[in-house]
């Protein structure tokens, strides 16, 4: 790395000790602009870095709220809204119990670049809390969600900063922190969250987009050499939102998808995962693969370990940041992988990407590959800013050429700046020239 860029790496990793997750995704980003520096010096001397390091706001609130049993809770809350340079701050909510303030920093800090890369006027943020939705009744979840926007409602809005979903944030949480918006604002703000219900402001294809998005990405990496995912095996980790979308996907364009995986373990259907039953345990039972494996028979449940140790030729990474370490990587390449497009955000550890990099593995990262998403969401904010609503037809058509311009842009960027193929590199240059030109027309701010 060049010494002027590791001295500010070193300052911005002393600034904020203790958030691993950030730091990691600091430094990647850090390991790939030596030759945008090289070719703008202007942005040094404007410590563009330093200011796109440095979120624009941080907010941590309590989160008060009473469950069923008639027992008080508290919750920590977070919103980070990092940069507004090119629109309103977008990003998800994450509730699980891992997060805290270096989880949403760097959720935060990937938006940033993610979102640029769309194309879409949005800028980057993030939120979440530590609640723990698993096991909640509707009820508690409902009143968490309350308490939670209770606060959250005065810092976001349509033309401000406008959340989605994450873990643990799907159409039940949406609905009920839009309803509490409402309540409080007495304002039927459609824009001020993505993610709803159908009937009452979303969009068409925006659950099935960052899955959907996902394979797509990966697709256009596999045309670069010829292929595609007809005639793939695919494993694909999680078994969510996400994961259950890059399955259908996947297997609509021709592959195999062999294993999926959820916290407790992971399931190997050879046969090729059975997209409707999923659905039905994960989606409107809220069960486990163990559930899916004992009513689809004819196929092996493995309690706990890692479903990494199931071969592919395609790995779709789907769950969360770091579930994909050095030591899978590398026996995943033995076994023949020729694509990675990771549908969760950074789940391949440092090791894995250099792994997966070095034998020439496609390597799609998170910002690009799962930008379907946030895509999708801004298209929804455009249907609500019009009070229109779009065919699925039409919103996929959007959707898939976002998807294949993401990709373009990436690979001409790496050509660009002397690295063909390599993803990592073209998205985050990609994404970081589009954020400081707009840093820099609008001054010191």
């Amino acid at each position: 790395m060049d010494a002027r860029l590791e001295a500010i790496r070193d300052t911005v990793l002393a600034r904020n000790p203790g958030e691993a997750e950030f730091h990691q995704a600091v430094v990647e980003v850090f390991e790939s602009l030596g030759p945008v520096h090289d070719r703008h010096p202007e942005l040094l001397e404007a410590a563009i870095l330093e200011r796109l390091c440095e979120p624009e706001r941080q907010i941590i609130f309590r989160v008060p709220w009473t469950d069923d049993q008639g027992r008080v809770q508290i919750n920590r809350g977070f919103r980070v809204e990092f940069n507004s340079a090119l629109g309103p701050y977008k990003g998800g909510l994450r509730f699980h119990p891992s997060v805290y303030l270096g989880i949403v920093k760097f959720l935060g800090f990937e938006q940033i670049f993610k979102n640029a890369l769309t194309g879409m006027p949005i800028g980057g943020g993030k939120g979440g809390s530590d609640f723990d939705p698993r096991g909640r009744s509707d009820g508690e979840v409902m009143r968490f969600c309350q308490s939670f926007m209770t606060e959250l409602y005065r810092h976001i809005g349509e033309y401000t900063d406008v959340p989605a979903g994450d873990i643990g944030v799907g159409g039940r949480e949406i609905g009920y922190l839009f309803g509490q918006y409402k309540r409080i604002t007495n304002r039927y703000e459609s824009g001020v969250l993505t993610g709803k219900g159908i009937s009452w402001g979303g969009s068409l294809v925006r659950p099935e987009a960052t899955g959907f998005g996902t394979v797509i990405f990966t697709q256009e990496m596999l045309k670069t050499r010829g292929t595609s995912f007809d005639g793939q095996r695919v494993v694909v980790s999680g078994s969510g939102n996400v994961a259950i979308n890059a399955i259908a996907n996947a297997q609509a364009l021709g592959a195999t998808v062999v294993a999926c995986s959820d916290s407790s373990g992971y399931v190997v259907d050879e046969a090729g995962i059975d997209v409707a039953l999923l659905r039905e345990v994960k989606e409107v039972q809220r069960g486990r693969l163990k559930d899916y494996a004992e009513r689809r028979g004819g196929v092996s449940y493995v309690d706990g370990g890692s479903v990494w140790e199931v071969d592919a030729t395609v790995a779709l990474p789907c769950a969360t940041q770091n579930e994909l370490d050095g030591g899978a990587a590398a026996r995943l390449v033995r076994n023949g992988l020729l694509a990675v497009g990771e549908g969760a955000n950074m789940p391949s550890t440092r090791d894995a990407a250099a792994v997966f990099q070095q034998a020439g593995v496609l390597f799609g990262p998170g910002k690009a590959a799962n930008a379907g998403g946030v895509a999708t969401s801004a298209l929804e904010m455009q249907q609500n800013a019009s009070r229109d609503s779009w065919s699925f037809e039409h919103t996929e058509e959007r959707l898939t050429d976002i998807m294949v311009g993401i990709h373009d842009r990436c690979a001409s960027t790496a050509d660009e700046y002397g690295d063909p193929g390599n993803y990592v590199l073209g998205a985050n240059i990609g994404g970081f020239v589009k954020v400081a030109d707009a840093m820099l027309a609008q001054g010191l701010i």
